[in-house]
């Protein structure tokens, strides 16, 4: 909630460009303790996200917002790794359904029956799918029109071509005995432009291999 309400997203909010709604799975259980958990079969440690309060939480989402054929994203390390792409994908959607575990997952036969995509934010173990729920509706949110506003651009930043960004520079000229590359100061947009994609070149080779090979093809 409190991401939701600060900066970009409070006013994509504020101006109905999106909508973030967010249920709490142990508001469905009908456990008496209103229990979400369970042993899981096999043995093992640890704890597995039970069926069926997961199940009514989706099947209420659905029927409450009318939602159609719906994309449900589950927040797990054996996902998909997410990436501009798949942000831009989203994007272009009019709804998305985020599934958050905890514990040492959720039953399989949830993932087999309503999650359509497995989406993981790196190769590390979190506590919980929230973190990386806010990371996923927060790229996709600012390639909606309207959510960034005119001072912001999305048109020309990391990953466009498999490239990495430039480096950006502004006032003061010098700074610690470091000036600005003076090609910046020429205003020759031809020489800018160039300057500007031989460094992405330089800076993507350098860091991201894998992104280089891409951008090469």
């Amino acid at each position: 909630h409190s991401y939701m309400n600060e900066s970009i997203m409070k006013k994509a909010v504020e101006k109905n460009i999106i909508e973030v709604n967010i249920y709490n799975i142990r508001d469905f259980s009908t456990n008496k303790h209103k229990k979400v958990d369970d042993y899981p079969f096999g043995g093992g440690a640890g704890m597995v996200m039970t069926p069926q309060p997961i199940y009514d939480t989706y099947k209420h989402i659905i029927e409450t917002h009318n939602i159609k054929n719906p994309r449900v994203v589950y927040l797990t390390p054996k996902g998909k790794v997410h990436n501009q792409s798949i942000a831009q994908n989203f994007s272009q959607l009019d709804d998305v359904i985020f599934l958050c575990g905890h514990y040492e997952g959720i039953d399989q036969r949830i993932i087999d029956l309503i999650v359509t995509d497995e989406i993981s934010i790196g190769d590390y173990v979190l506590t919980g799918g929230e973190l990386p729920a806010l990371i996923l509706i927060d790229s996709i949110s600012r390639l909606i029109p309207g959510v960034l506003g005119q001072n912001e651009s999305f048109e020309e930043e990391s990953f466009k071509d498999n490239l990495l960004e430039y480096p950006h520079y502004t006032r003061p000229r010098e700074f610690m005995n470091l000036e600005v590359p003076s090609v910046l100061l020429s205003g020759n947009h031809k020489n800018i432009d160039k300057w500007r994609y031989e460094e992405s070149i330089k800076i993507t080779k350098e860091r991201r291999p894998d992104l280089y090979k891409k951008a090469c093809k």
